[in-house]
């Protein structure tokens, strides 16, 4: 009704600025009502409602993720908690056997599961995952062995479940041609968007590269398919209503090029936005291809309003929305004679101008800079096509059995080649630029920067290069503002590690950690890089804090395996429990009366059990970096 009443005064109202500010609201709680509607938790057949201890459900099998050292990982939807009909994802994670064979996209699981709560993350500035999944609809994980779970005879198909079936298919298919395990693992990736098989050291030289976008089907892929399809059906606009038709078959084959690739949102991203420049183009009217992008993006929010938290959607419109915006000015700079600069000015442009959509975001995500993009996209993006229409060539032969063992060795090598190239570049240590760090405010700056950048350069005046200026000198009051930040920060951090102790005391820009880890160990610790970027750290320094240290006028005592502390001068210490020391926690407690416990990860599960039942029961608080993550005092 509110909704109703915000569309009539739309209409009614005919001020301008009026009528502007009730559209602003409107899309508002237009908003929040797609959020609301498409957030489970909301109905009353969300699991969580139904789920009781020792409660039998049916969880269907949605999507295969890529396994991790111990578990066999899958999204499931739970479909049904004692015989109630309910919907919800969870992560299931299955442990590995050499007997279990392989779960497929909708199998059906009957078991009596534990919800676990997802892990946030353990140390500062590190991936919160539990976030992630938690924008995705997946509040919830569960782990079960071969024998605690029941497979299910069901006829059930989903569309995801038919286009699982045939990508399997075609990758048995392949198989019989004896493809390398990497050249197979970027076939998959490239055209049916499954990316579980590549190898880690792939995949980072990929990033390192700035080619990673090559490895996901996206928006790239699908522009190229796009711009071959227009190409192929041309000759069809000649006959009547010929050039609805060229749009309907095109569209039709991005959808069924979509369902091949799985259908994963990067895909159904991707094949939406082209749909709606199919379509736009079609009509051939002015800025067509500007209200196809802001079309396909709100459309796409409506069905799944979470997408504008996700990376790869704000990733690629930033670069779609850099291309459509920059490149047509960057382009006028210089204007080929011949073909073939005409085409090497036009991706160089082209690539210029994506990197300039996304360059302050992916600094502020993966805080890299890839310094030789522009080698790598030049030399492998121009034959893309070739690869893409190869490669589909290769499977439908594959998939038929006539597939010509030499065309199979010719598309292998290829791929190879794109690899090695890929690790040539990557490997070009002088040219990535590594550990870089903004804040989110900054971030938001330096696009304002580059907005009102490009903005005056368009057509130059004295009222934008005012706004120009002021744009550099809020970015430079921000930077300022960080370093002056990172130059008087204190803080102590007893970090998270499994089976070691890391513990912190940062100074400004300079950082001593008192550790046992080993050198190799120690130079690779992630939670120490990580940290270390993120706050603007200079120096790391080793230290032995010798069981004590004050800070912020707080006394920390530190008790490690000796048990061994002195007790004179504390003053309602906090306590670091280190190594598993063999002490009596209430004795300790009616002696030195700690403010707080702190247990770290070096310290045995069943030891940080007990003393957190003590604790308990003497109301001291307990803190264990196993769970609720580092320990920070500032």
């Amino acid at each position: 009704m509110f909704l109703g009443v915000l569309i009539l005064l739309f209409f009614l109202i005919k001020h301008k600025i009026l009528r502007t500010c009730v559209s602003f609201i409107l899309f508002f709680f237009i908003g929040v009502a797609v959020v609301y509607i498409n957030d489970d938790r909301n109905y009353d057949s969300f699991y969580k409602h139904h789920i009781e201890e020792n409660a039998t459900v049916i969880l269907q099998i949605h999507k295969i993720l890529k396994p991790g050292n111990y578990y066999q990982k899958y999204e499931a939807n739970l479909i049904n908690v004692n015989n109630h009909k309910t919907k919800g994802t969870v992560l299931l994670n299955v442990k590995k056997d050499s007997f279990l064979s392989s779960l497929h996209v909708d199998d059906q699981l009957l078991l009596k599961p534990v919800l676990k709560e997802l892990i946030p993350p353990l140390n500062p500035h590190q991936f919160n995952y539990k976030s992630y999944l938690a924008k995705q609809g997946v509040y919830h994980q569960v782990f079960i062995t071969k024998n605690q779970y029941l497979k299910l005879n069901s006829n059930t198909t989903t569309l995801f479940g038919l286009s699982a079936k045939f990508r399997n298919i075609i990758q048995e298919a392949l198989e019989k041609y004896h493809f390398k395990p990497d050249e197979l693992a970027v076939i998959n990736a490239l055209l049916l968007g499954q990316r579980q098989d590549i190898s880690k050291e792939l995949i980072v030289d990929y990033q390192r590269a700035g080619a990673i976008h090559i490895l996901a089907v996206s928006g790239l892929h699908v522009g190229v398919i796009l711009w071959i399809l227009f190409f192929i059906f041309k000759p069809v606009e000649r006959i009547k209503y010929g050039k609805y038709i060229k749009t309907i078959v095109i569209i039709f084959l991005l959808w069924l090029f979509a369902f091949v690739a799985g259908l994963s949102a990067s895909v159904v991203r991707a094949v939406t936005m082209f749909t709606f420049l199919a379509i736009g183009l079609s009509f051939q009217r002015k800025n067509v291809v500007e209200f196809s992008f802001i079309s396909s993006m709100l459309f796409l929010l409506l069905i799944k309003p979470m997408f504008l938290f996700d990376v790869g959607f704000q990733l690629s419109y930033l670069a779609v929305f850099g291309i459509l915006w920059v490149q047509p000015k960057l382009y006028g700079i210089y204007k080929p004679k011949f073909f073939i600069d005409k085409k090497i000015w036009q991706l160089f442009t082209v690539s210029i101008a994506a990197q300039i959509g996304i360059l302050p975001l992916s600094i502020y995500y993966f805080q890299q800079f890839p310094g030789l993009f522009l080698a790598s996209n030049l030399v492998i993006i121009p034959f893309l096509g070739a690869v893409l229409i190869g490669g589909i060539l290769v499977i439908i032969t594959a998939v038929l059995n006539i597939l010509p063992p030499f065309l199979a060795a010719i598309y292998g090598f290829v791929i190879s080649w794109m690899n090695r190239f890929v690790s040539w570049i990557s490997h070009q240590e002088a040219f990535l630029f590594k550990e870089i760090s903004i804040w989110f405010i900054a971030m938001l700056f330096w696009y304002i920067f580059l907005f009102l950048g490009v903005y005056f350069f368009m057509k130059k005046s004295s009222k934008r290069l005012v706004y120009f200026l002021i744009s550099i000198v809020s970015l430079q009051t921000i930077f300022l503002l960080e370093l002056n930040t990172n130059k008087v920060k204190e803080e102590l951090i007893v970090f998270h590690k499994s089976r070691f102790s890391i513990i912190g005391e940062r100074i400004g820009e300079q950082l001593f950690l008192q550790h046992n880890l080993d050198s190799i160990r120690f130079k690779n610790e992630n939670s120490i890089k990580t940290y270390s970027v993120s706050e603007g750290i200079d120096e790391v320094k080793e230290t032995n804090f010798k069981n004590f240290i004050q800070f912020s006028n707080k006394d920390i005592l530190l008790i490690d395996s000796l048990g061994v502390y002195i007790v004179s001068g504390m003053r309602k210490p906090i306590v670091v429990l280190q190594y598993s020391p063999k002490i009596n926690l209430t004795r300790l407690i009616k002696i030195i009366k700690p403010s707080q416990i702190i247990a770290d990860g070096s310290n045995y599960k069943s030891d940080v059990n007990r003393w957190e039942k003590t604790c308990l029961n003497n109301k001291i608080p307990f803190h264990y970096t196993g769970q609720k993550g580092a320990f920070i005092i500032q």
